[in-house]
């Protein structure tokens, strides 16, 4: 009798256990479940977000910041900014955003390095302020902004008076790797570019002179596009290895001079309007209104600014250094710097 005891208590013991086992086993999984449903709706936010990346270098954050604020204010879409910077430049760009409203903003601050631009740049540009690092961050976008499909690129130097939704919203074609706007596509812009002289096709920022140039089949002719603000598929970008096509030109610039010395001139367009020709889509025009800094002149009519959605100084007239056409339209939206390193000086 007193064994069988023994072996009840031994099998309630088991039983017991058992019991336990099989509880701890189900809190462990509806603990586990529940984790995963409070994570899905972070998951659902970071799949609507609208990533944007703008540069900001030292000497034009001024510009940086002032695009930063446009689009903040004028849309209530979830955007994420990816803010790329120099290496010693980094803690200026935060305590800039983190001094002043912009802290609200949802950023990433991210270094460049420029040893990736090694051997593929020639110093003799007409234009040596183009050849300043972070103006090539544009085409190593895949490295810059991971696991996402859709990537909005601006310039620092522009103003944004619309719903950067839009923007984004941009249809891109199925082969297309990008959506610009193109030199052409405005009757103000062919009436400015004939007043100023600016170039508008690819004569203007390719030697046609050069057989590599001419190998490539491209009518000089051909309508430029800007690439200082596009929106691009980065699947097809990726698919289509588009950063290595573009380093490969770099290259072949260095090698043979291939670019135009001409007033178009430029060093990041020209890669890229032999990389993605015939590989882009189109920008709705009102989305990117241009040449504001080509000039210190008023070149452009109110009817076109008032239907603006993005302003554009490319050109050397920038608003925050310099006498330039619509300043008042850049400086309302101008953030002075917390530190005191940037004061707005105009010449």
């Amino acid at each position: 009798m007193a064994f069988l005891r023994k072996l009840n208590q031994i099998l309630l013991l088991l039983l017991l256990l058992t019991f336990c086992l099989i509880l701890y086993s189900t809190i462990y999984k509806v603990s586990t479940v529940k984790e995963k449903e409070e994570a899905d709706p972070i998951e659902d936010i970071e799949e609507d977000v609208i990533p944007v990346v703008i540069c900001a270098p030292s000497g034009r954050m001024a510009g940086t910041m002032a695009a930063i604020n446009s689009i903040y204010a004028h849309t209530a879409a979830n955007v994420l900014f990816y803010i790329v910077g120099m290496k010693n430049t980094l803690t200026h760009i935060r305590k800039w955003i983190e001094g002043t409203h912009l802290a609200d903003i949802q950023f990433k601050i991210i270094e460049f390095n420029p040893e990736v631009l090694e051997g593929k740049i020639r110093p003799d540009t007409p234009y040596p302020e183009l050849l300043q690092p972070l103006n090539f961050v544009r085409f190593y976008l895949p490295l810059l902004t991971l696991n996402h499909e859709k990537v909005i690129y601006l310039d620092d130097d522009i103003i944004v008076l619309g719903d950067i939704q839009e923007l984004y919203d941009t249809k891109i074609s199925m082969g297309h790797v990008a959506a610009f706007s193109e030199d052409c596509d405005l009757p103000s812009t062919q009436e400015l570019i004939k007043k100023v002289g600016i170039q508008n096709t690819y004569m203007g920022f390719l030697d046609y002179r050069k057989k590599a140039i001419q190998n490539l089949g491209i009518s000089p002719s051909t309508c430029s596009f800007n690439p200082g603000v596009f929106v691009a598929n980065m699947t097809e970008w990726r698919h289509q290895h588009i950063t290595k096509q573009l380093e490969k030109w770099m290259k072949k610039n260095v090698e043979e001079n291939l670019y135009s010395s001409t007033v178009g001139g430029g060093v990041a367009t020209p890669p890229m309007l032999i990389v993605f020709h015939e590989k882009y889509s189109h920008i709705t025009p009102y989305w990117h209104i241009r040449y504001l800094g080509w000039s210190p002149d008023d070149k452009t009519s109110q009817n076109i600014l008032q239907k603006a959605k993005l302003l554009h100084w490319n050109g050397r007239y920038k608003p925050w250094h310099m006498r330039s056409a619509h300043s008042n339209l850049w400086e309302e939206w101008y953030i002075p710097d917390p530190t005191g390193k940037f004061q707005l000086h105009r010449v």
